[in-house]
């Protein structure tokens, strides 16, 4: 029990952040295979899917390259930059990790629930939920603007006293967990796991287009936060994968930017200055209760 309470050095935990992003992805491959073995066994393999499946990983890419060019080392600068202001000092245990790892989840509770209430983090995070299917390369289909939220939510630990390669694991931890949850190979799991844990059949439901399933089940390791808060749903229906209204297209580019596109549409087409910024900053759909007509009509 001791050596829970035991020093262990920043770099290392950074060294254990790298180690689990890196080799997990690996793992994910070797899921999805599976996964498309389980598909082509119940005849569902299809080129749309396979299709899909391919766009998922060049999203990745294209998110990369975009969180490189863009956010990069600006956000690991910003958390050692306020990292020198934390109210606390707080020494790296596995206990603090730990701890760290619980706060963090519950942040992403809170980032995950906003990036679907707020339309212009939507416009983003849209990209994630567009995909028609459910398997761990969903996983990885990312928005452009994916990297930016977590910087915003997760500052606050580094205020506190945790150091950024602490909170930077956490993060991967946590993202880690949201990967396995997406698969459709494991169904319900025992209910004491199923009333505490975010599980594959909660997940499901957080990606449903389904009218009962809309924003439900934000939860990134434990499904508490939405038993909590009030936005937890049980999966007693068929799920019905993707948007609302599908974007029906596997070109990694429309799911890329589809959801801005949209939102600028919508902002475009909003009569009035304070109601084009009201799409932008409530729900995705919203409407003012008395829209003034446009010079067109």
């Amino acid at each position: 029990m001791e050596q829970f309470f035991a020093p262990i050095s920043n770099e290392y935990v950074s060294y254990l952040e790298t180690l689990v992003n890196d080799y997990f992805f690996l793992i994910a491959l070797v899921y999805l295979a599976f996964e498309l073995v389980r598909y082509a066994i119940k005849k569902q393999l299809s080129w749309t899917l396979i299709g899909d499946t391919i766009t998922n990983y060049i999203t990745l890419a294209m998110f990369i390259v975009t969180a490189a060019l863009v956010v990069g080392l600006f956000y690991v600068s910003t958390f050692f930059y306020v990292y020198q202001f934390a109210i606390f000092d707080i020494e790296t245990t596995w206990i603090t990790v730990i701890i760290c790892v619980i706060l963090a989840d519950i942040t992403y509770y809170w980032e995950h629930r906003f990036m679907h209430r707020v339309n212009f983090a939507w416009a983003t995070h849209t990209v994630h939920h567009s995909s028609p299917f459910f398997n761990i390369s969903v996983a990885y289909r990312f928005g452009p603007m994916d990297g930016i939220w977590p910087l915003l939510f997760h500052l606050p630990l580094a205020l506190l006293g945790f150091h950024p390669f602490v909170i930077f694991f956490a993060e991967i931890f946590v993202q880690v967990y949201q990967t396995v949850l997406h698969t459709e190979a494991i169904r319900k799991l025992p209910r004491p796991i199923e009333a505490i844990m975010s599980t594959p059949s909660h997940h499901r439901v957080h990606h449903g287009s389904n009218e009962k399933y809309l924003d439900k089940n934000y939860a990134g390791i434990f499904i508490i936060w939405d038993r909590m808060f009030g936005t937890f749903a049980c999966e007693d229906e068929k799920v019905v994968y993707g948007l609302v209204t599908p974007i029906e297209s596997v070109n990694p580019f429309v799911a890329f930017f589809h959801g801005f596109y949209r939102l600028g549409r919508d902002v475009w087409n909003m009569p009035g200055f304070f109601n084009k910024i009201g799409v932008l900053i409530h729900p995705p759909g919203w409407e003012p209760k008395s829209k003034p007509k446009s010079p067109a009509e």
